[in-house]
């Protein structure tokens, strides 16, 4: 199963890989813990990475791909794998999707979860509130919701273009949510 997890910040996304990761057998591979892994270990894309956020700059698509081409390819994810935190834009999805044609490992199907704004303000400042965090209030909570509705909102249209996209209810129970998501996975997938 090669599968994205997309979602607003908030939504649920990591807990709900974790339990994908789990039933499905395949690595959660999370773009942000590829970078900071890379960097740590002093790979050659992590130092190229390090030198680009030292002088204050974005890592280019081409640096995170190169990290995403190198830890798909590993054994563990033969099977398949959970990409969580990427695509964030087009040019990124026609990118993983060149990528994943070259590796003979075709994307299966992207999942969104799908929560209202307003509950994911709720959410994310009672957590703030719980790890004692004042960088998470609602204000700044709803601006990062706007900038990712407008950076990623194409990234579903796209998916949903090629007859990948499938739009989960990521309200309720966390078990609740997780059934709802593997009934949207294709049966032949999961072994259903």
């Amino acid at each position: 199963m090669r599968l994205v997890l997309l979602g607003a910040p908030g939504s649920g996304k990591g807990t709900q890989a974790a339990m994908l990761k789990a039933a499905l057998k395949v690595p959660h591979i999370s773009t942000g813990d590829l970078l900071r892994a890379a960097v740590k270990a002093g790979t050659p894309l992590g130092l190229k990475a390090k030198a680009v956020m030292e002088a204050g700059k974005l890592v280019s698509d081409d640096i995170v791909l190169g990290m995403l081409e190198e830890r798909i390819t590993q054994p563990d994810a033969d099977g398949g794998f959970i990409l969580d935190g990427y695509p964030r834009n087009v040019a990124q999805c026609e990118a993983l999707e060149r990528l994943l044609a070259r590796i003979g490992q075709p994307l299966d199907i992207a999942v969104k979860l799908k929560v209202p704004s307003e509950l994911i303000v709720d959410r994310i400042a009672g957590r703030a509130a719980a790890e004692g965090r004042k960088d998470d209030t609602p204000e700044t909570v709803r601006e990062r919701l706007r900038v990712y509705a407008e950076q990623t909102a194409p990234v579903a249209e796209h998916f949903g273009t090629i007859g990948r996209l499938r739009i989960v209810d990521g309200v309720g129970d966390v078990d609740a949510v997780f059934k709802r998501i593997l009934a949207a996975l294709p049966g032949e997938l999961t072994g259903a």
